[in-house]
């Protein structure tokens, strides 16, 4: 199950809150900018895993990190198109790219005060058994809260 790609996709400056079902506000911090005055690369990964973990806890009701498997963070990409600066608040843009039996792919954009995105990214969780390790089906309580994405 997937939710169609925006024809923004096809470039993805082109991409606005509107192309995402889910949109969470994430304050930046003093220490999240750099010695060049913006927040630095590394930060963007923070916040893409604090809006996915975030929304998956608010929106399903369960603490995830008490679920039998885990979702393990396999594959992430990030285009940066333009600076976010301390203190602004910075909007995260959730929807679902691809849902398979044991993955989920996110896609993901980063707003400032603009319309356009100043960060696209792409986050996949593969769900595996908390204590082997191994490959498992999404839960049900998380596949059906990511339903709500598309």
């Amino acid at each position: 199950m997937s939710e169609p790609e925006p024809e923004a996709a096809a470039d993805p400056r082109n991409l606005r809150r509107a192309d995402f079902v889910v949109l969470r506000a994430l304050p930046t911090r003093w220490s999240d900018d750099d010695t060049y005055g913006h927040v630095n690369n590394v930060v963007h990964y923070s916040l893409f895993d604090t809006a996915v973990n975030g929304w998956l806890i608010e929106a399903s009701g369960v603490d995830i990190r008490s679920l039998a498997a885990v979702g393990l963070v396999v594959e992430t990409s990030c285009r940066y198109f333009s600076e976010l600066r301390f203190p602004e608040v910075v909007t995260a843009g959730l929807a679902l790219q691809r849902l398979g039996t044991s993955s989920v792919a996110y896609r993901l954009a980063l707003f400032g005060a603009g319309e356009q995105p100043a960060a696209v990214g792409r986050f996949v969780h593969v769900y595996v058994d908390r204590s082997t390790r191994r490959t498992v089906p999404i839960p049900q309580a998380i596949r059906t809260t990511l339903a709500l994405l598309g």
